[in-house]
């Protein structure tokens, strides 16, 4: 199991350093350290809030309102900077509006019984729809004098946010691998019934997954306040789909029971490293969508043989 979860994640690394060297050979300046520290900067936000969907995937479910989450966090957030909330008190404060996002998603799931696509498909909507009504539908724009949140994602050196989600990589990998709660997400994304058996609150364990989940999104809606000094309800549309497609990259597989935070990680930069070499080798944006779209299908095919093959 050991030397298969080590050939799960080296697949992924191996088409990461592909890719990277593709690009490279096409156009030098992708081995600069000013893009290398652009592409590590674009993906803090995407990369933040694929460590929650992993562990949701992990668990047997899925998020689509993630997107949505992020913009409706990313309002609270700047709505409360507006009121000269303290930093940390916008941080904390953001973060948990997230869990209680993730919440009412894990609520839904869980209490009515309900399929994760269907309900989080619904809250993709309403969380949406939430930050539109709350601003009115314009963005809310940070105070030109408000400068502490810039070094995140901003300044000089390797900013803040990535030694973050780097920190939080370390952490949940941590958490999944040696703690009880972890093993009892690998154990409900495995078999449900079987793991009720074995004495594991499925209930319970789902709630809170899909918490975690709200919480990092709650952060990378941070983030991406810091990146854009502001928080726009209609931002990070689309961005559910670049999450999960890091997630199943990374190695995980969406039948549940199997995938990693390194290699959700690992996913995100692939994707963050084909826009960037894209853009620096001049091919067209809707190239780079089908691109994007070709290797998520690959990854998807590949997950779907390696299960048939087991």
């Amino acid at each position: 199991m050991r030397l298969k979860s080590i050939l799960t994640l080296l697949g992924p690394f191996i088409a990461l350093l592909v890719v990277y060297g593709v690009f490279g050979s096409q156009n030098p300046a992708m081995f600069t350290e000013d893009v290398v520290l652009n592409i590590l900067t674009q993906t803090v936000i995407v990369g933040i809030a694929a460590i929650g969907m992993t562990l949701i995937i992990i668990s047997g479910g899925i998020d689509l309102s993630v997107g949505s989450m992020i913009a409706l966090c990313g309002t609270v957030g700047a709505t409360m900077v507006t009121k000269d909330v303290s930093p940390v008190l916008v941080f904390m404060g953001t973060i948990a509006f997230g869990g209680f996002c993730g919440l009412i998603n894990g609520g839904l799931s869980t209490g009515l019984k309900l399929m994760p696509f269907i309900v989080t498909l619904g809250t993709m909507q309403a969380f949406r729809g939430a930050a539109k009504v709350a601003t009115d539908g314009t963005p809310v724009n940070l105070p030109f004098d408000v400068t502490a949140y810039k070094p995140w994602l901003g300044g000089a050196g390797i900013p803040w946010g990535v030694w973050l989600m780097l920190a939080l990589v370390v952490l949940f990998t941590l958490v999944l691998r040696y703690t009880r709660f972890g093993r009892h997400v690998f154990a409900v994304g495995s078999n449900e019934n079987t793991a009720t058996l074995c004495g594991v609150h499925v209930a319970k364990t789902k709630l809170f997954v899909y918490m975690i989940g709200g919480a990092l999104a709650g952060l990378s809606a941070v983030m991406n306040m810091a990146k854009s000094s502001q928080g726009d309800p209609t931002t990070a549309t689309g961005m559910e789909l670049d999450i999960i497609a890091a997630v199943v990259i990374g190695g995980a597989s969406l039948s549940g029971g199997e995938g990693t935070v390194l290699g959700a990680l690992i996913g995100a930069l692939l994707m963050t490293t084909i826009r960037t070499g894209c853009v620096l080798n001049g091919i067209p944006t809707p190239w780079t969508e089908v691109i994007t779209g070709v290797i998520i299908v690959v990854a998807v095919i590949i997950d779907r043989l390696r299960h048939r093959t087991a």
